[in-house]
């Protein structure tokens, strides 16, 4: 089974893996920053409104603040999706090198069956003579 995990460490390609992972890095810090800050200002709900406008918070400052978060999520669904990307084409590479070690055991497996019945075949020959 160690021989299997080895030639399957060999088929991926280390080089661009290890290119790309800086870039997976940055992108899940900035992803895992991005949903730890607090948000940049007060956030209404519908049941505060009054309290608000108490406090002297104006309707157009609610709505810049509603802005700016709205802007934010947009760039971390970006930040998303562009890590989503990324790990998906590793998955792809994954998967093709399980692919191609799976066609590898399979010949392995009748070159192996093959060469058993050659064996047996020659051992009743031999006590035969």
């Amino acid at each position: 089974m160690a021989v299997g995990w080895m030639t399957a460490l060999k088929l991926v390609p280390w080089n661009e893996v290890i290119e790309a992972t800086p870039q997976i890095l940055q992108a899940a810090r900035r992803l895992m920053g991005s949903a730890q800050r607090a948000p940049a200002g007060p956030s209404p709900t519908p049941g505060t409104a009054g309290a608000t406008a108490a406090l002297g918070v104006s309707t157009g400052d609610q709505l810049a603040v509603m802005r700016e978060a709205l802007l934010q999520l947009q760039d971390e669904q970006r930040a998303s999706a562009t890590l989503i990307e990324s790990l998906a084409e590793q998955n792809a590479v994954l998967v093709r090198a399980v692919d191609a070690l799976r066609v590898r055991q399979q010949r392995l497996l009748w070159a192996v069956g093959a060469l058993g019945a050659a064996t047996l075949g020659l051992l009743v020959w031999a006590f035969n003579q």
